[in-house]
């Protein structure tokens, strides 16, 4: 992906559609619309991913809860979600099987009772499941479950019931998505945020007028195009209303936070899913990059100009619930970071806690504008969510082609064998765990990574210890992934923002010179940069010492 080639086709060109919204949703949408042979462009006012679909739990699944409250209220939309998120649960997997996986997740349960309960619920699960890849539930004994999972309170166990959903580093796999599509032909452009819509005399969307964010007092341009559509996730009303004034809020947002502690809490590579807490939902342990992901929490949240943060009360809440599973409780202290994001809910009813909102999407179409707008929605579905955006897209444009991305196989995907990081290993001399670490977030493309070390040597170094993330990824991110900023290679195309505080704050300096070379930055810009970033991680940091976290 190249920015600045980019921008330049969304100033020169008309599109057929332009899509508003670099997330999941905004970049399955382009996808699926190149590969029926529309003239794309994708934009992004921030980075890929950068709100909600790098905030996830990480869970591809259809929903465990939406299937018990589906038969304990007799709602068939819930079940209706379920069966959707199992079907596409198998093309997530399968479509980038080096950024997604299945994982093994365990119920602990106190009773014979509850044992016969979710092992029940969890064979329902798996028969709407059926066809697909991933193992099927079964209810462990007691002695299993301490072998899998040492660290649960042997004195108040019963059993377990196992289960499988999928697993996905979701910032990436968004970032696989925006790749794709702009090598199947999209002009994307991420930084570039929509200043407003033109419009003809009857008030159907012409144009839509951006400037790129990178720059003080960039010079804003017209991006042509047939339709527009809006991909923007939980600030979706915003444009909904630029579009046409008339309209009515329709989205609810919801913040949910993880906090990120020390592999060492649950000792295990299976997950745990805690069916019960105190305010009637469930909770996800996870391990993820070498570290445990306890979340989340469900609470509105309205301040939409402000990024949502770890808050006291959130951190206790999760730290309350997981702790009557394990023989030690975890501490606020073992906290090495967090991170807060929004749902994009669909509200019909102001009174409803959104706990009890069905996690399902709507494509919406202004007849007043013509802006077609994808609401709510889950990660699992993005694709069929961008199906059904681009069949409606298609009736607007008078054309009739089909959907072709349910085998389409992502940017680094192709010909992936997992057992190749042996080669990288053994061709340019690196560490086993770095070796593993390239093939896992960038599979077949990962030979690509690594011949920069033979660029410069440097470049095999680690940013930090104990981590193994190398220099020579900030090149690539640069080079090939329109990486621009020190978040966007730190808290998205790595993790390392989302696992540990200290250890990007350490990084960050050896990133900016990296960044600076390769994009032409500076002394004042590098130092603005850093500043910038490292600002932002003392706010975290500090946020977290006032609740008592370190």
């Amino acid at each position: 992906m190249n920015r600045t080639q980019g921008l330049q086709r969304l100033q020169k060109e008309t599109f057929d559609i332009c899509i508003i919204g670099g997330g999941a949703s905004g970049a399955g949408c382009a996808l699926d619309a190149a590969l029926r042979g529309f003239k794309v462009a994708l934009i992004e006012k921030n980075d890929f991913a950068a709100e909600t679909s790098s905030k996830s739990t990480k869970l591809i699944h259809g929903g465990v809860r939406y299937l018990e409250q589906a038969f304990k209220n007799l709602d068939f939309a819930q079940l209706k979600q379920v069966k959707h998120g199992l079907e596409e649960r198998q093309i997530v997997l399968q479509n980038a099987p080096h950024l997604a996986r299945p994982l093994p997740l365990l119920t602990p349960v106190f009773s014979w009772w509850e044992g016969l309960y979710f092992s029940i619920g969890l064979r329902m699960y798996d028969f709407f499941a059926k066809g697909d890849s991933l193992p099927k539930s079964r209810w462990l004994s007691k002695k299993e479950t301490l072998l899998r999972m040492p660290s649960l309170d042997a004195k108040k166990l019963h059993s377990a019931v196992l289960y499988f959903d999928g697993q996905l580093d979701d910032a990436r796999y968004c970032l696989a998505l925006a790749h794709a599509a702009s090598e199947a032909g999209v002009a994307v452009a991420n930084h570039l945020q929509l200043i407003d819509f033109e419009k003809d005399g009857s008030g159907k969307l012409t144009g839509a007028q951006v400037a790129s964010t990178l720059e003080e007092n960039a010079a804003a341009f017209t991006i042509q195009a047939s339709l527009f559509i809006n991909c923007t996730g939980a600030t979706a009303d915003t444009l909904r209303l630029k579009a046409n004034p008339a309209l009515r809020h329709r989205i609810r947002p919801s913040k949910g936070v993880h906090v990120v502690l020390p592999y060492e809490v649950l000792k295990s590579d299976d997950a745990m899913l805690i069916p019960k807490t105190s305010d009637g939902r469930v909770v996800f342990a996870i391990p993820f990059e070498g570290q445990l992901l306890l979340g989340t929490t469900d609470t509105d949240y309205t301040e939409l100009d402000l990024e949502p943060v770890l808050e006291e009360k959130e951190v206790d809440f999760l730290l309350d619930t997981l702790a009557p599973y394990l023989a030690k409780r975890p501490d606020k202290s073992q906290v090495k970071a967090g991170f807060g994001g929004l749902r994009p809910l669909l509200a019909a009813d102001a009174s409803d806690s959104t706990k009890k909102l069905v996690r399902d999407h709507e494509v919406e179409h202004d007849a007043v504008s013509n802006l077609v707008s994808l609401l709510g929605g889950k990660w699992t579905t993005y694709r069929h969510m961008a199906e059904e955006t681009i069949d409606k897209a298609c009736v607007l444009l008078g054309t009739e082609r089909a959907c072709q991305t349910a085998d389409h196989v992502l940017v680094g995907g192709e010909d992936f064998a997992f057992e190749d990081w042996k080669i990288i290993q053994t061709v340019y001399r690196l560490a086993k765990d770095i070796a593993k670490h390239l093939i896992r977030k960038y599979g077949s493309r990962a030979h690509k990574v690594a011949r920069l070390t033979q660029e410069n040597v440097a470049w095999a170094q680690r940013l930090v210890d104990k981590f193994p993330f190398i220099q020579a990824e900030v090149v690539y991110q640069v080079r090939e992934e329109m990486a621009c900023t020190l978040r966007d290679v730190l808290a998205r195309r790595m993790r390392l923002e989302i696992m540990d505080w200290e250890a990007a704050r350490e990084a960050a300096p050896v990133v900016a010179n990296l960044m600076a070379q390769e994009l032409g930055w500076t002394q004042a810009q590098k130092q603005q940069q850093t500043d910038k970033y490292l600002q932002l991680l003392h706010s975290f940091i500090q946020s977290a010492e006032k609740g008592g976290l370190r």
